[in-house]
């Protein structure tokens, strides 16, 4: 049976890209961001980074029971589908505010950080499974159009979500820059619940028998496998990007500016890649953009600090190849899906746990090894600390690259 049935008009195709980009911007709130901010954050209210990487670690494995639920609850309820996400987005905005705004404790953190990623998950998962049925009617190429708004979208709030605190910072102090972050997360929940409401009364993806062992076999594993692989450099980077613009470069005040020239390089390219994999071929432009990603790692690497430019172009160059991972290999997982007719909730709770299991695993692995090795943030750090933070940030991501490529080599463009 095929995944997804029209049971209703869907929006229209105009506006279709639009909506989708403004839900996907305020989800993205909730993703890279929080990697970003979360260890510089908790030492702001005096937790140890052990602590903070060891309950990431921790919300992951509670995700590796509860995606899977979360997926199956999203399958066998498709007519509540927008009152799900109604609630997810509500939740994620005021989980945001409970950690960010309210700043509690390390059980009140705990608890704010569940609400998060609890809603987060059922909101991706929601929203991932919608846009493969919007896209289904119109063909694989319609796959990778959508996919250009949704990306796009969502590196525009990962932008927004990742300098608010910086630029809040500058205005209001370190902690008032966070108190931002959580107030503009719960103001605009109920705008984009609004503004996306249209999106679920297009196609309905249907419930199926498929089950999780049906789903992670042949191609859609491979993708899953290639999904968690990839992931983990930008992860990574993503958990030590300010600490190593702060304390290895030496260039705090311009942190902001490096974020927002990493996410406008990826939203700016990634129309532009989804329509190279459109014309060539996902398989050879995802290449081409992780052989890019991986002469920035080396490059990284050799910084000497104070290099305010070089680093500047690093960041170009892999922020244009992340908008191209982004773009393509969601595009490829739910073309994979809707031509084997796979359940899309399923399908993309599988995703959506392996893309947050790679950022807890780097969290939950280097934070606790820099806290052991002596690294205080923002403090007088060794020479020999700093270097095992460069190896981390840089050398180490080059490294995790090298199996992703090869996984893609394996791939063919055929769906």
């Amino acid at each position: 049976m095929p995944e997804a049935v029209l049971l209703a008009a869907p929006p229209d195709r105009d506006r279709l890209g639009l909506r989708t980009a403004v839900v996907a911007m305020f989800l993205a709130s909730a993703g890279i961001p929080l990697y970003i901010h979360l260890p510089m954050f908790a030492a702001e209210i005096g937790l140890p980074l052990a602590t903070v990487g060891i309950v990431l670690l921790g919300i992951r494995v509670m995700d590796f029971v509860q995606d899977p639920f979360l997926g199956w609850l999203a399958q066998r309820l498709p007519d509540r589908r927008g009152q799900l996400a109604a609630l997810s987005l509500l939740a994620l905005g005021g989980g945001l505010m409970w950690v960010f705004a309210l700043q509690p404790g390390l059980f009140g953190f705990v608890l704010g950080l569940i609400l998060v990623f609890t809603a987060y998950s059922l909101g991706m998962i929601l929203f991932y499974s919608q846009c493969v049925a919007n896209a289904a009617a119109g063909g694989d190429t319609e796959h990778y159009r959508l996919a250009g708004w949704r990306e796009t979208g969502m590196l525009i709030g990962i932008v927004v979500a990742a300098i608010l605190p910086q630029v809040g910072g500058d205005l209001l102090g370190a902690r008032g820059g966070y108190v931002l972050l959580g107030a503009v997360a719960l103001l605009a929940a109920p705008l984009v619940i609004r503004a996306g409401a249209p999106l679920w009364q297009g196609p309905v993806p249907v419930q199926t028998e498929v089950s999780y062992r049906q789903l992670l076999s042949g191609r859609a594993r491979h993708l899953l496998v290639l999904s968690l692989v990839n992931a983990l450099p930008v992860a990574v980077t993503a958990t030590l990007f300010l600490f190593f613009v702060d304390d290895k470069l030496g260039l705090p005040d311009l942190a902001g500016v490096f974020l927002v020239m990493f996410f406008v390089a990826a939203g700016a390219t990634a129309p532009l890649w989804s329509r190279l994999a459109a014309h060539f071929g996902p398989r050879r432009v995802l290449l081409v953009a992780m052989v890019l990603a991986i002469a920035a790692f080396g490059g990284t690497a050799m910084l000497p600090p104070g290099a305010a430019v070089a680093f500047g172009l690093i960041t170009i160059a892999s922020g244009a190849a992340l908008g191209a991972e982004m773009v393509i290999l969601p595009a490829f997982f739910s073309a994979t899906l809707a031509s084997a007719d796979l359940p899309a909730a399923l399908g993309f709770g599988a995703w959506n746990f392996a893309n947050k299991f790679a950022l807890a695993l780097a969290a939950g692995i280097l934070l606790p090894t820099l806290h052991l090795a002596g690294y205080t943030p923002g403090g007088a750090n060794s020479a020999a600390v700093l270097a095992l933070l460069t190896a981390a940030y840089a050398l180490l991501p080059l490294f995790l690259k090298l199996p992703a490529i090869w996984l893609v080599l394996r791939l063919t463009d055929e769906v």
